[in-house]
């Protein structure tokens, strides 16, 4: 059976931990699910230590993982780095989108790796571009890859907090001068603080 990818964007760390956490308890598998975090919130998996790899400044391949313990998902998140985007902590099935065999083309080129492996699920590319551009300023992604039967019941729970309309943050980012998810970007140093905007639908 196919799966549909639904993706949201939270300003807010634990508002996507929460939201994964329900994902979860509603029976959701987590191989289905997935979390791409700003590195900075790595701090909020306490007593944590990071095994493996670390993460690369510039190829975005090697990752580590981070032992949470108790966090479902979480417990076994991992760092890696990303181009255009830094340091970042993720867990779930993109994790392997970005760093297994056969994604160079999606790590490479103009796109960046987070926005190849967002298209090749099935995001829309202008969202894809928002999506990856959050995260590099701080944001924390969800995805779920769900069947079409249950994609009502995940809407309910994925919209149950908080999170970035990519329409609307477009408009915010481009009053800026942004064009697009740069991959060759540096480190983001925010200006200040930018206003979450809640939509109802899919992404």
């Amino acid at each position: 059976m196919a799966l549909r990818t639904l993706t949201r964007l939270f300003d807010n760390h634990q508002d996507a931990v929460a939201t994964v956490q329900a994902l979860e308890a509603a029976g959701f598998p987590r191989d289905e699910i997935s979390l791409v975090a700003h590195s900075e919130h790595g701090r909020h998996y306490t007593n944590a230590e990071t095994t493996g790899g670390e993460a690369g400044a510039g190829g975005g391949a090697a990752a580590g993982t981070i032992v949470g313990g108790g966090l479902g998902l979480l417990a076994g998140i991992g760092s890696l780095a990303i181009p255009g985007v830094g340091p970042v902590v993720a867990a779930g099935w993109l994790v392997a989108t970005l760093t297994g065999a056969g994604v160079g083309a999606a790590l490479g080129a103009g796109a960046g790796g987070l926005i190849g492996a967002l298209t090749g699920a099935g995001v829309p590319e202008n969202d894809a571009h928002v999506y990856a551009e959050g995260v590099r300023r701080g944001g924390t992604l969800v995805n779920l890859r769900v069947d079409e039967a249950r994609a009502p019941e995940a809407e309910r729970i994925l919209n149950n907090r908080t999170y970035v309309d990519p329409a609307q943050r477009r408009i915010e980012y481009e009053r800026t001068g942004w064009k697009g998810f740069d991959p060759a970007a540096p480190a983001y140093e925010p200006e200040a603080e930018v206003p979450a905007q809640r939509r109802t639908g899919t992404f």
